[in-house]
C-alpha cells in the first residue's frame, strides 16, 4: 500500500490512476452518503457500531429529507466524461440515481427504498406506480407474511416485496452476475465511504484485486482491505473526489 503524505499529492496520484485507467469501477458504502446527513452503519459512530455497544441510534436525516452531496456529483462527473464503466452501490438511499447515474451503470446491491420489485419477475416499481402505501400495505419484507390487501405485480400477478436486502435475505441475483461481470472487466476500481465489513457485496473489491486491478480506498476508518489497496485515503469523500475530477479534466 502506497503512503501518500499531502493532499495534492494524493489528489494527483489518483487523478493519473483514473485518467489512465481503461475500465474504471467504483464501489460506494454509506460513508459517502454521511456528507448528505445520514448516518453511515460500520463507522466510529454508525448505527450498527452503537447498537452492538447498547448506544442508542446517531442523529440521522430521513431518506426522503437528503439530497446529494459532492461526492455523488463527481462520480457523476466521471460518468458524463466517459471514464466511469459501472458502479457498485451498497447504499439503499437513492442518493445515486438521484444525483444523475444512469440505471444502466449502477448495480444496488442491497436495494433501493424508493423501489418495490416482484419476486417471481424481478420487475421493479416505484412505490407510487405500484400503489404501495407503507401505512397500509406495510414494509415489504420478504420476511414478512404477505397480506391479501398488498398490490400485486401487474406484469405477472407476482407477489412483491421491497427490493431493500433485509437481514437473512438473499442477494438479488441480478445484480451480484452484473456486479461479478464488471469487476472482473475493471483495471481500477474505487472504493468510497465503505467499511468493507458487509458480504458478500464487500468482497467486490477484493475480487477486482486479485483479478489485477489497481485498488484505492476512500475511508475515514480504516477496513479489512487496507493492507491490500495502492492507495489507501483517510479523507472525506466529497472535496477529495471533487478535487480528482477537477484534476483529471485538466489532464485531456
Amino acid at each position: 500500500m502506497e503512503k501518500i503524505t499531502s493532499l495534492e499529492n494524493q489528489v494527483e496520484q489518483v487523478a493519473k490512476l483514473v485518467f489512465e485507467s481503461k475500465y474504471l469501477v467504483v464501489f460506494t458504502g454509506a460513508g459517502i452518503s454521511t456528507e448528505s446527513g445520514l448516518a453511515d452503519f460500520r463507522g466510529k459512530d454508525g448505527l450498527w457500531t452503537r447498537r452492538d455497544k447498547g448506544l442508542p441510534p446517531p442523529k440521522s436525516k430521513h431518506f426522503d429529507e437528503v439530497e446529494p452531496n459532492a461526492g455523488h456529483r463527481a462520480i457523476v462527473d466521471l460518468q458524463e466524461m466517459g471514464l466511469l464503466k459501472f458502479l457498485l452501490s451498497q447504499n439503499v438511499d437513492n442518493l445515486h440515481l438521484k444525483s444523475g447515474i444512469k440505471p444502466e451503470l449502477i448495480a444496488e446491491l442491497h436495494g433501493n427504498y424508493m423501489l418495490m420489485k416482484c419476486i417471481d419477475c424481478d420487475t421493479r416499481y416505484t412505490k407510487e406506480k405500484i400503489g404501495w402505501d407503507r401505512d397500509v400495505h406495510g414494509r415489504g419484507f420478504r420476511t414478512e407474511q404477505h397480506e391479501p390487501n398488498q398490490p400485486l405485480c401487474p406484469e405477472c400477478q407476482g407477489r412483491i416485496i421491497t427490493s431493500v436486502v433485509n437481514f437473512n435475505d438473499p442477494m438479488p441475483e441480478k445484480e451480484m452476475t452484473i456486479s461479478k461481470e464488471h469487476t472482473l472487466k475493471c483495471d481500477l476500481m474505487i472504493v468510497v465511504g465503505s467499511s468493507l465489513a458487509v458480504q458478500p457485496a464487500a468482497g467486490f473489491p477484493l475480487k477486482a484485486k486479485r483479478n489485477g486491478a489497481k485498488l484505492v480506498i476512500i475511508n475515514i476508518d480504516s477496513t479489512p482491505l487496507d493492507n491490500k489497496a495502492d492507495i489507501k485515503l483517510d479523507v472525506e469523500a466529497g472535496e477529495f473526489l471533487t478535487e480528482i475530477v477537477a484534476t483529471v479534466k485538466k489532464m485531456f
